[in-house]
């Protein structure tokens, strides 16, 4: 027998044949292993499926399901029970003696019982220390009837019997109703029944077993490849289950025919399976109409990427960047000019030409001034008035010109392709 069986939810592959015992020429049913896969795919997903067997004359089997191979092994070893028996077997006259002792452990014969030891001890007593809570009534059942409940009014006493409204819970018994009884607590006196400690048998013998003897229909079958012939086939079905159909047997010696005999049946069968199957959109879309809650799960797994997609790409307010650009906004230096930078550089390399006479009538002349301030104001002649504003006026007509003249190198050397123009302050000493 060979094919697939379902049961509830065991799924099997049934490979099963019968062996002829050639010396008392009784069949024996030979059941192969079953596989190692998992078969439930096969007979749920409600799809064509080719099964075949395949016996090998090495002694080898294949059970394949869509020509792909889902069990192997040998019919020497491979099936329950054994094609071929055991060479000895237990001797079924033999029995075991009466003063067989199996037992590995046994009760210590010199235990004595203690003394104090009480038996009579319940393993739970009342709690001494539980009071009947307040409000507690013990003369109000815990169940009434249903005091809103109408006898139908196709209720028949003579058929059904007296009437009685449903009981329900008494709304009274919010504490509690009947009678009151303390809670069990564990009694800390309790020991239990006492046995003696186990201790090693000195007269253990071990576990009895008949004893063997050669096994008289003991053969060796080396090729059960060779079955014996048959000239039928015969369909075994017995199902709960509508629209199955088999169809298309074929049992032959070399499996290259069978191979290219599916082809041209079950191969053009799944082809067409296959050309005509639903879309995806489809499947999701039945399977929701069989399970309303799946719409639930399409919806978050469609919306979420959707959502987080929006979250990220919706542009920010420009409001809060030159906000956060302000709060970050640093001491940034103007930029400027080459030409005046050439004047700042040629301006410090002037001033530390400067000459030391220089540098010490202006330390004196500063002297002066301070000592004149320590003194206060004094008169000055009219000559000297005179002399002091043309000194101012020659000093601004100075200050204007190189203001002019830094002007003209800055426009100059503003673009950095025209030459550079540099001016150089001079002190002239006015005596």
């Amino acid at each position: 027998m060979f094919g697939p069986d379902k049961c509830g939810e065991d799924y099997k592959l049934h490979f099963i044949f019968r062996h002829k015992h050639p010396k008392t020429g009784v069949f024996e049913e030979k059941h192969a292993k079953p596989p190692d896969v998992d078969l439930k795919q096969f007979f749920t997903d409600r799809k064509t499926h080719l099964y075949t067997l395949v016996m090998n004359p090495d002694d080898t089997f294949e059970v394949l399901i869509d020509q792909i191979v889902v069990n192997k092994g040998s019919l020497l070893e491979d099936v329950v029970p054994p094609i071929n028996p055991p060479k000895e077997i237990e001797d079924p006259s033999d029995k075991k003696p009466d003063d067989w002792d199996e037992r590995a452990k046994i009760p210590d014969p010199s235990a004595i019982k203690p003394e104090d030891w009480d038996e009579s001890e319940p393993a739970q007593i009342e709690d001494l220390s539980a009071a009947k809570p307040d409000g507690w009534l013990d003369d109000e059942p815990k169940f009434i009837p249903d005091p809103d409940a109408e006898k139908p009014d196709d209720w028949n006493e003579d058929m059904d019997g007296e009437w009685e409204a449903p009981h329900i819970s008494n709304p009274a018994c919010r504490i509690g109703c009947g009678e009151w009884k303390a809670p069990l607590v564990d009694n800390p006196k309790y020991k239990g029944v006492w046995r003696p400690p186990l201790i090693e048998n000195p007269n253990y013998q071990g576990i009895w077993s008949p004893r063997k003897i050669p096994n008289p229909d003991y053969f060796e079958d080396d090729h059960p490849f060779l079955l014996t012939s048959f000239h039928a086939l015969g369909l075994e079905l017995w199902s709960m289950t509508s629209d199955i159909y088999f169809d298309n047997f074929i049992i032959c010696s070399e499996k290259e025919v069978a191979d290219r005999w599916a082809a041209d049946g079950w191969g053009v069968k799944i082809m067409i399976a296959n050309a005509n199957k639903p879309g995806v959109f489809k499947q999701l879309t039945a399977a929701a109409e069989e399970r309303p809650w799946l719409w639930f799960i399409y919806l978050v797994t469609a919306g979420l990427p959707i959502a987080l997609i929006i979250s990220f790409c919706w542009p920010r307010k420009v409001k809060k960047k030159y906000e956060d650009a302000d709060n970050k906004k640093t001491d940034i230096c103007k930029p400027q000019t080459k030409g005046a930078l050439e004047q700042e550089v040629k301006a410090e390399k002037a001033a530390l030409e400067k000459p030391a006479d220089l540098v010490e009538e202006d330390q004196s002349s500063d002297g002066e001034i301070r000592e004149k301030e320590e003194h206060g104001p004094e008169e000055k002649s009219e000559e000297e008035i005179e002399i002091i504003e043309g000194q101012e006026d020659g000093n601004k007509s100075n200050k204007s010109g190189s203001e002019d003249e830094m002007k003209e190198a800055d426009e100059s050397t503003g673009s950095g392709d025209g030459p550079v123009k540099s001016v150089r302050k001079r002190r002239v000493r006015k005596e």
